[in-house]
């Protein structure tokens, strides 16, 4: 289900990226909306491989207007999304990250799936997102250089990286 009520202008957001050939990117969300379009077709550019794992309220198909991505579907908050040891250069939670019942594991499986300098992005929508204990848990599961980024009027942004030879190892 797509929401088109208000289209974003996402020059900003894009800004935050600097994808290569070959980069893959992982986005967690409850739904797909301009974000989701703007991370698929800046991997379609480059040839880097996009994954998308939703947490729907409904059954959808999305194989029609994600071709060429990786989908997976969670229909319960209780269980983790999918991914393997060092495949994605950037994780994105988007609309998931406060309503999952295990942030700490799922923070576990983005920083395992995570390659090295590899960065995480939990975005929310705007007052939604306690920022101060976000960044805590970050630090917390030994990503560092955490940032709140204030790219999107409607969403709260906080980055940090996955830097190699630190606390949780390779």
């Amino acid at each position: 289900m797509r929401i088109d009520t208000k289209l974003m202008d996402l020059t900003q957001f894009l800004e935050l990226f600097n994808p290569y050939p070959g980069n893959h990117y992982l986005q967690i969300t409850t739904e797909v909306d301009e974000t989701t379009d703007a991370l698929y077709q800046l991997m379609q550019k480059i040839d880097g491989e996009f994954s998308l794992a939703l947490y729907p309220k409904e059954d959808i198909d999305l194989s029609k207007q994600y071709p060429d991505a990786k989908l997976q579907y969670i229909h319960n908050l209780k269980n983790p999304f999918r991914a393997l040891p060092r495949t994605h250069d950037i994780v994105i939670f988007k609309d998931i990250f406060h309503l999952h019942e295990n942030q700490k594991g799922i923070l576990k499986i983005a920083y395992t799936s995570l390659a090295n300098a590899g960065d995480i992005i939990i975005m929310q929508k705007k007052g939604t997102m306690d920022i101060d204990a976000v960044l805590n848990i970050l630090e917390e599961y030994e990503f560092r250089s955490q940032n709140y980024i204030d790219v999107l009027p409607e969403y709260d942004l906080v980055m940090a990286k996955k830097l190699h030879m630190w606390g949780n190892g390779l």
